[in-house]
């Protein structure tokens, strides 16, 4: 449906179906761009500890009228800090920076398999989600294998895994696999950045034919397949244009279309995270 500007969770809570990145806002800058978006309807914020910027979000949420249990905050865990008491002493650092009680969406930002923590920081998200400092936990940049191994070593599979997506990248066995296991998508870079599509014929085609620019028939391409984009832009006028994307709909062959402008090579930064390691 169109209007649909929710998605259910896997745990019963709920998810803005487009949210805010925040990187690399940081700063007067950071904290300003997200009261724009706050304004502009945006209720899901998107940090990390890499991002050097909880400390911007976090002023932002003080100063906004937004009630803060409209807002859902997520932030993400840095390599650096895997391992399970490692994780519960981040956890508290990310929160005081925010300023908030709890996280709504804590998110492992990286796999790291070479340190092989992982693991053992989702055990440590288990208890953080089950003593209700945390709503919902998940991951970033988790492959299927990934995936299958927290669900083998704790019986628990995230609620969210926030990947790669972009038309040139549409990972369609990866969302099959989340479908499949009632696991949340949400996309970073989903307007593909540097590499944005927005002189592809076909969907400079879609856009026109439904009188849309092409970075709004990308977002909704993403919604179509019942995936969360977070688009990112310090531009008020551009946060807005983002989140207008609730009035109209994509057919099957118009989302098929602008899928099959993937290539096997189409992530932007050689991020593959069987070798990619953040700390």
């Amino acid at each position: 449906m169109t209007g649909n500007t929710m998605r259910q969770l896997r745990d019963e809570t709920s998810l803005p179906a487009i949210g805010f990145g925040t990187y690399p806002l940081r700063g007067d800058e950071g904290t300003s761009a997200v009261l724009s978006a706050l304004d502009a309807g945006y209720r899901l914020l998107d940090t990390a500890v890499n991002y050097e910027n909880e400390d911007a979000v976090g002023r932002a949420l003080a100063e906004t009228s937004v009630h803060r249990s409209d807002i859902t905050v997520t932030t993400k865990l840095p390599g650096r800090h895997h391992g399970y008491d490692a994780t519960l002493e981040s956890f508290e650092a990310s929160r005081r920076s925010l300023g908030v009680d709890v996280i709504d969406l804590y998110l492992i930002h990286w796999p790291n398999p070479s340190v092989d923590k992982y693991v053992d920081s989702w055990k440590a998200m288990i208890d953080l989600q089950k003593d209700g400092r945390v709503r919902s936990i998940g991951v970033s940049n988790f492959t299927i294998d990934y995936l299958t191994r927290l669900a083998a070593e704790t019986g628990v599979l995230p609620s969210v895994n926030q990947v790669e997506v972009h038309p040139y990248f549409p990972q369609e066995s990866l969302t099959e696999f989340h479908a499949e296991h009632d696991i949340v998508t949400e996309a970073w870079s989903p307007l593909g950045k540097g590499a944005a599509p927005y002189n592809e014929k076909v969907i400079v085609d879609i856009a026109a034919a439904h009188g849309v620019t092409p970075a709004q028939a990308v977002l909704r391409w993403h919604l179509e397949r019942g995936i969360v984009p977070i688009p990112k832009s310090a531009n008020s006028e551009r946060q807005r244009e983002n989140r207008d994307v609730f009035g109209f709909s994509l057919d099957a062959d118009e989302v098929a279309a602008i899928s099959a402008l993937g290539t096997p090579d189409g992530r932007l930064f050689d991020a593959d995270p069987t070798v990619h390691e953040e700390m």
